[in-house]
């Protein structure tokens, strides 16, 4: 066994009642992937033993909870926020949890941040990079981001399919580009919509590497400063990616990590598996590619400069 230690910010649980309401509410194949994922907390913790994974923060994937009716999607998000933190509770100092919004429902998340926070003891939130079509700048969704805010909150965003992925995946599964593009589409409509700007304490994990964002970064910026609507002074958008985290779940190496460090620094990577719907032997021979290229910063390796990374970022885990 590798010596653990790695703190995994990007994985993921299913239970067998929110699959199947998912599968009730037509997402008989998620995104295009040809099946659904198993999931139990024995398999995930051999997982984690085998890959040297101290600590996994579990949390619901794409498609998330909001299936269309709001009454439902609050109910799924209590139930699958409550399993996980049963899951948590069960195996001290292996599992985390960000927890499920019910959104474009804004009442219910405020009602749903609450309680996971309050009375779950959460890690974070998750939220998928858009709703119905509803991006995560909609002004809509400011009291959200307030609360968040308010709290210093983790935000952990998870990319979805776009709605327009009938035409645009060209029969493909989604999270092969549509995902990479609706990351960088959400985060893009938090600039333009300013809620990075009026929401300083938010703690954002953008994962994937940061999908396409160290590559149109430059691209964003310049597009801020040109169409920034009414009198508005343009910010500097690459200065507020360069205040977010990225986790670098997917193939990290060899392209997207060198990629992803001409955007932001080392402090802010984090390590993520993408388990359970990254299969365990792609989550492994993912964790041991940490192993096997050089540290940005001396006198680390990339375990213990993301870890260290984590701790920094979620201080309960340190302790």
């Amino acid at each position: 066994m590798i010596a653990p230690g790695l703190i995994d910010v990007h994985a993921h649980f299913v239970t067998d009642s929110y699959v199947r309401q998912a599968r009730a509410a037509g997402h008989e194949l998620p995104d295009g992937v040809p099946a659904w994922p198993t999931w139990s907390a024995r398999a995930h913790l051999e997982l984690m033993d085998r890959a040297g994974i101290e600590t996994a923060i579990l949390s619901v994937s794409s498609p998330g909870v909001s299936f269309g009716d709001a009454d439902a999607a609050r109910a799924l998000a209590r139930e699958v926020n409550e399993d996980g933190a049963r899951i948590v509770a069960e195996h001290p100092g292996r599992f985390g949890l960000f927890a499920s919004l019910p959104l474009p429902d804004v009442e219910g998340a405020l009602a749903e941040i609450a309680y996971a926070f309050d009375v779950l003891g959460a890690d974070g939130v998750v939220l998928e990079t858009n709703t119905h079509g509803v991006y995560l700048g909609d002004p809509r969704l400011e009291p959200v981001f307030a609360e968040l805010d308010r709290r210093a909150a983790v935000v952990f965003l998870h990319p979805t399919s776009p709605v327009c992925w009938e035409r645009s995946a060209l029969g493909r599964p989604r999270p092969m580009v549509e995902f990479v593009f609706d990351t960088a589409r959400t985060v893009t409509d938090l600039l333009f919509a300013g809620t990075l700007n009026r929401c300083p304490d938010l703690k954002v994990i953008v994962p994937h590497c940061g999908g396409a964002l160290p590559v149109l970064a430059d691209r964003i910026n310049g597009f801020m400063r040109l169409f920034m609507p009414g009198d508005q002074e343009a910010p500097d958008a690459v200065a507020q990616l360069r205040r977010l985290h990225y986790d670098l779940a997917g193939p990290a190496f060899p392209r997207q990590v060198p990629a992803l460090l001409r955007l932001a620094d080392p402090e802010r990577l984090l390590y993520g598996s993408d388990h359970c719907w990254t299969p365990a032997p792609a989550a492994e021979a993912h964790a041991a590619s940490f192993d096997t290229h050089p540290s940005p910063v001396d006198g680390t390796t990339w375990r213990s400069l993301t870890t260290a990374n984590a701790h920094a970022l979620l201080p309960r885990l340190a302790r």
